[in-house]
């Protein structure tokens, strides 16, 4: 089958399923859709200065916007088969973005579409510059791949991003728990030491403790808004840390003494840690020593003697 066959075809299928899809018998209207002519009027004005500025998902957000039903349709089709919005939910709160799992499903679908054009074009264009005719097996079976691969990589990209923020956070935390150590030890309750580190003090953990004050200054709480820290962070150190604060806290005992103690934990953590990942680096580290620096010495150390034995056999 040659190239262009393949591209027509495709084009073809491709064609005839937008056609399918845009019926007015296969696109009923929603109830939501159907309910919002009467229901327009009832809820709050707010004012679009309120609003934050929404990213666009492309460079090209003109398109996008013409682009943005389909990009709906194609969210709506991933949340149907994958699921897991409440999971979803909360990976994304802990990777330190906006809980919205629309948009991380647009994301998917966008990163599926981009693995299946890449797809396509590997396919179609590593046969044809072998001269070997195009498989149609091949290509949509590459095509099918590249759009799955695309899908599951957004989602492991933010696990990834999901473990690089835990990571950064844990690297924050005994220093911060040092300041809030210094200032309670200096005379101040937990809240102004609390202001005191925010002010003093930059990073991830740095403002899920401005988040912490924002709920304080809304009136909750000092016990309630540590405990939602904890939610928000579900890193084991800082949800140790969160329930040594509230029980000091509540129980009325030396609260620089445990901040201390906080510390030293965090720190003997990552030394251990540590230890370990560098436990797993040696054995890593005799792979290039077996075969590579191995080979090499053997080889110079036997090439003499089998040039020897040549000459003298000959």
């Amino acid at each position: 089958m040659s190239l262009a066959a393949v591209v027509v075809s495709v084009g073809l299928v491709a064609g005839v399923m937008l056609a399918v899809l845009g019926a007015p018998r296969m696109r009923r209207p929603r109830l939501a859709a159907r309910l919002d002519p009467y229901l327009r009027g009832l809820e709050p004005a707010t004012t679009r200065l309120l609003q934050g500025a929404e990213t666009p998902l492309t460079p090209l957000p003109a398109l996008e916007r013409l682009l943005g039903p389909m990009l709906q349709d194609g969210a709506r089709l991933v949340e149907r088969w994958l699921g897991g919005s409440a999971g979803v939910a909360r990976r994304l709160r802990e990777a330190g973005a906006a809980a919205d799992v629309t948009r991380f499903r647009a994301e998917q679908v966008l990163w599926g579409l981009a693995g299946f054009a890449a797809a396509v074009v590997v396919t179609l264009g590593l046969p044809a510059l072998a001269g070997r005719p195009v498989s149609a097996m091949a290509v949509v079976g590459g095509a099918v791949l590249g759009a799955l691969g695309g899908v599951l990589g957004r989602d492991g990209w933010l696990g990834r991003q999901v473990a690089r923020r835990q990571a950064q956070v844990l690297r924050e935390l005994p220093t911060l728990t040092d300041l809030l150590c210094l200032a309670v030890t200096a005379g101040e309750g937990p809240r102004a030491a609390l202001e005191r580190t925010v002010a003093r003090s930059h990073g991830e953990l740095s403002r899920e403790l401005a988040m912490v004050l924002a709920d304080l200054r809304a009136g909750e709480p000092f016990t309630t808004a540590m405990e939602r820290l904890a939610v928000r962070v579900p890193i084991p150190a800082v949800v140790r840390f969160v329930d040594g604060l509230v029980v000091a806290t509540e129980r009325g005992t030396p609260l620089g003494d445990v901040l201390r103690a906080q510390a030293a934990d965090v720190r003997e953590q990552h030394k251990r840690d540590l230890i370990e990942a560098g436990g797993r680096r040696e054995v890593l580290m005799l792979v290039p020593v077996v075969f590579l620096e191995l080979p090499v010495v053997i080889l110079f150390a036997l090439y003499p003697g089998l040039v020897s034995l040549s000459q003298i056999a000959r």
